[in-house]
């Protein structure tokens, strides 16, 4: 995939935020910079960059999705279902559920996904 201006201004903001963001929240926060990026660009990169696993996504409880630049390595989320705060969490042991189900039933090249919602500190 090719660099592009505005690529680079959207990974720059996803780099410098702390929390998941949507697709509209993003193009105002990159409008607010200075930025011309279209609405449909940042679409257009968040699809892509996701795709190559460059951000995550997550879901919102309305089903909104949200983008957020991550760690590398695997990792799962918990996020308060008020304010959407989001912490970076590593759950070894979801992956050997996960191997033990499968070797149980016969499954190989098994994928998971986890979502892990609560009220964070602040919301409680």
């Amino acid at each position: 995939m090719r660099n592009t201006r505005q690529r680079g201004e959207l990974l720059a903001l996803l780099a410098s935020v702390d929390e998941f963001l949507t697709a509209q929240e993003i193009h105002a926060l990159l409008l607010e910079r200075g930025s011309g990026v279209g609405l449909a660009t940042v679409y257009r990169n968040l699809a892509m960059l996701v795709e190559q696993r460059d951000i995550d996504t997550t879901a919102s409880p309305t089903g909104e999705l949200r983008y957020r630049s991550c760690s590398k390595t695997h990792h799962h989320h918990i996020t308060c279902e008020r304010c959407g705060h989001t912490v970076e969490i590593e759950l070894a042991d979801i992956e050997s559920i996960c191997a033990s189900a499968a070797n149980r039933h016969g499954f190989t090249s098994v994928q998971h996904t986890v979502e892990i919602i609560g009220i964070c500190k602040h919301c409680a």
